[in-house]
């Protein structure tokens, strides 16, 4: 550990009120330090916006213009009207929000679309609307819906008494451009926040695939497996770390996804415009050039991406926090969250190799139930597998986003209702969570909200 890199950066980002940390430079816990060598010490609102130490030279340099490209607005051609940037699904780096209810404007929810599975298990586009829904358009054009979405609750209580509501979303399109979209399949995706993405990506294969038992072999109920995808960077299927669903294999083919399907910005991995066959006012509309955002910007957004640093972890030798932490560890959160990964080398940034880090995810699919299923398998993921989702982070939603809600589609409002939606291989976790005493299940939370 190189602790004057630490103290460094606690200099540098605790300069001001707003930047408080509470975390003492001369008490500092190791195990504070979730990303390694690569955290640091921020619990201000921005939090995940801030260099990894590791950073150094021309690097640090083009960082901060990556950050420039990921929040440029993009115009249409010739330039005339504002398009949307990066920022607008992951404004400070953070995750996004569903709409609270029909009506209200959300911010980073997608609707993704299939039509069934292909012989490899990606997902069939619909030859008109394509792959996702896109509710917006630059000028000239229409928007081919506006996604809707209703909420029920379904109560529920503690056996000391204490109720809870879980609300169900449902989601919809409005005002379909082109026709029904008949019985095709929906999945909404709520945009994640950024932290520690090139971290996971210094992580071994096999260091992931340690922890694989498909088959549930330990009988611990727990049977995490791999998704592997087609890598269209390097011509093969490869393992999938990244998405709710495990199905993107790097952050480069992740980022050039996002830039075509959410921005309709081609780049040097997607330099064909993201219109569908039918649409054939989109295919002849005048481009920016091929591609849009040439290779020195865009790599320059992968570095940007890949070393947005990871907060280290706030109040850890709280006595409550210390109480959580063995909870989540009894119970049974572990067996999926795994907080002992170790990264093995990175293909650009060698400062992530050889670090202990506490992502608290096995980056494996599992089963989490019918409440939680979107029904659309992708790859080796069916429609109730999800990625285990880092939680890293966690804990700085609230005083980075400014809301509380968690999950793949933004339906949890708080950590509590996140735990009971979980299903599936976690059924039994959630029950045993379900029968703490309340001020087990408090301390359970308050540790999450520390890291």
């Amino acid at each position: 550990m190189q602790l004057s890199r630490y103290l460094v950066a606690f200099t540098v980002l605790s300069c001001t009120k707003d930047e408080e940390t509470e975390i003492s430079p001369n008490k500092v816990n190791y195990d504070q330090f979730l990303g390694g060598n690569n955290s640091i010490i921020n619990s201000s609102e921005n939090a995940f916006s801030f260099p990894s130490p590791g950073l150094t030279g021309m690097d640090e340099l083009n960082f901060f213009a990556g950050n420039s490209f990921f929040n440029k607005n993009w115009v249409s051609a010739p330039a005339i009207a504002t398009a949307k940037n990066c920022s607008s699904c992951h404004f400070k780096d953070r995750r996004g929000r569903p709409a609270s209810f029909d009506g209200e404007l959300g911010t980073g929810l997608l609707l993704r679309f299939s039509l069934g599975e292909e012989s490899d298990g990606s997902p069939i586009h619909h030859p008109v609307y394509g792959s996702q829904l896109q509710d917006d358009a630059i000028l000239g054009f229409e928007a081919e819906g506006q996604l809707g979405i209703t909420y029920l609750e379904e109560s529920g209580g503690f056996p000391d008494e204490e109720v809870y509501s879980l609300r169900k979303p449902s989601n919809f399109v409005k005002n379909p451009k082109f026709g029904s979209l008949g019985n095709i399949k929906m999945s909404p995706r709520i945009s994640r926040q950024l932290i520690g993405l090139g971290l996971l990506e210094a992580i071994s294969e096999e260091e992931i695939l340690a922890n694989e038992d498909e088959f549930d072999a330990d009988q611990n109920g727990i049977s995490g497996k791999a998704n592997y995808v087609w890598d269209d960077l390097n011509q093969r299927y490869s393992l999938g770390r990244f998405g709710w669903k495990a199905d993107q294999p790097s952050i480069i083919q992740q980022s050039s996804k996002a830039f075509l399907r959410d921005l309709g910005i081609t780049t040097p991995l997607y330099k064909i415009d993201n219109c569908p066959d039918e649409q054939i006012d989109c295919g002849n509309a005048e481009n920016g050039g091929t591609p849009e955002i040439d290779s020195a910007d865009f790599d320059k957004v992968i570095l940007y991406v890949s070393n947005l640093a990871v907060p280290a972890q706030r109040n850890s030798d709280d006595e409550i926090v210390q109480k959580g932490k063995g909870l989540f560890k009894n119970i049974g959160c572990i067996n999926c969250h795994d907080n002992t990964m170790t990264t093995s080398s990175h293909p650009i940034f060698p400062h992530f190799n050889n670090q202990s880090i506490q992502p608290y995810s096995d980056l494996l699919l599992h089963d989490m139930g019918e409440g939680l299923a979107d029904n659309m398998p992708v790859f080796a993921a069916t429609g109730s597998e999800w990625r285990t989702a880092p939680l890293w982070g966690i804990g700085l939603i609230e005083t980075v986003n400014n809301h509380t809600y968690y999950l793949h589609d933004g339906r949890a409002r708080n950590l509590t209702e996140a735990i009971l939606w979980h299903g599936g291989e976690a059924e039994s976790i959630k029950l045993v969570f379900k029968s703490l005493s309340k001020s087990d299940r408090t301390a359970l939370i308050t540790f999450l909200e520390s890291i």
